[in-house]
């Protein structure tokens, strides 16, 4: 362990314990001698200006600090296994969006590698060890997502053009971006539309920006933004009005119980092995489907409509074997 890492090792201890800590304890948490210790300390207090003081009475060292306030080391300060999630947080979003940071971080990254190489820390080829599978992944304009982006960060109205995949219509637009969301794969916007003048949720892929306007972005309160996008099931935004009542089979009970469908599902194991869970829905189209991929081991108990529907979609789908 180099100077540096005594010195982040020394600065974690200090700012995590609320009593002093003796020279004893400092070198058995550290695992170094008495003269490392006190190297450690004087580094941290002459080169560093870190608040440390020695209380005689309990023969120890602690950070002097007035309440509300936190000493921090200056400049940029991670152990290996810190630098190790940096490093696999950056490879998981380049695989999501690919090449949208890649100039900005990429000297950020090979910084790091660095110094996991002079660590001997493991190798620095983390971009070999983590992988995304994406499925039914929709590409994305790397221009538009940049635009996009950077008008919701800086709260600025967009024009754009849109087109709806239900009506096959391109319609121009002029929205208050809200929130960027990563769904099953894909980039969508939820937006207030001043076309509609409602919120919205917009498909990444089916916008093109016109302009970003001068005029700043309307604001809705993050309890609204809530309760009219994540209360309801997947991607379709509005209050719930019914309730999917669902059994499962023993044969895919132990995989689903664990499966996180909706934040207000709930769940109950039977004494066959099955497994019944209810979930709150307004739209029932991506409910349908994740129903659908289950086949022969889910039945819909209630509501009567769902089931209706669910029982038409199979019909329609034996039909398409019968041709």
């Amino acid at each position: 362990m180099d100077k540096f890492d005594r010195i982040f090792q020394l600065h974690q201890l200090l700012r995590n314990h609320r009593y002093p800590l003796s020279l004893n304890t400092l070198q058995q948490k550290m695992e170094c001698s008495e003269s490392t210790v006190r190297r450690a300390l004087k580094a941290l207090g002459n080169s560093l200006h870190a608040p440390i003081e020695y209380n005689r009475e309990r023969n120890g060292y602690y950070y002097c600090q007035t309440q509300g306030q936190t000493y921090e080391l200056p400049g940029l300060w991670f152990n290996p296994q810190e630098l190790h999630a940096l490093l696999v947080s950056y490879n998981l979003l380049d695989q999501l969006q690919p090449d949208v940071l890649g100039e900005h971080i990429q000297p950020l990254k090979q910084r790091i590698e660095s110094i996991l190489q002079q660590k001997h820390a493991g190798s620095p080829e983390i971009s070999k060890r983590v992988r995304i599978f994406q499925q039914g992944a929709r590409p994305t304009n790397l221009d538009h997502f940049r635009q996009i982006t950077s008008a919701t960060v800086q709260r600025q109205q967009i024009r754009l053009l849109y087109h709806g995949r239900e009506r096959d219509k391109t319609t121009e637009r002029t929205v208050s971006p809200q929130r960027l969301i990563y769904y099953r794969s894909n980039w969508y916007l939820d937006a207030w539309c001043h076309l509609r003048n409602e919120l919205r949720t917009f498909s990444l892929d089916r916008i093109r920006p016109i302009a970003r306007l001068k005029i700043s972005a309307l604001e809705v309160n993050n309890e609204t933004l809530d309760e009219h996008f994540t209360n309801a099931y997947g991607i379709f935004a509005g209050q719930p009005t019914h309730n999917a009542h669902l059994r499962f089979t023993p044969e895919v009970a132990r995989w689903v119980a664990d499966e996180h469908w909706h934040p207000q599902q709930q769940g109950e194991v039977l004494t066959d092995g099955g497994y019944e869970m209810t979930i709150p829905y307004s739209d029932p189209r991506e409910l349908v489907m994740d129903i659908m991929k289950y086949g022969a081991d889910v039945e819909v108990l209630n509501p009567p409509k769902l089931r209706e529907l669910v029982i038409e979609k199979l019909r329609a789908s034996l039909d398409n074997y019968k041709k």
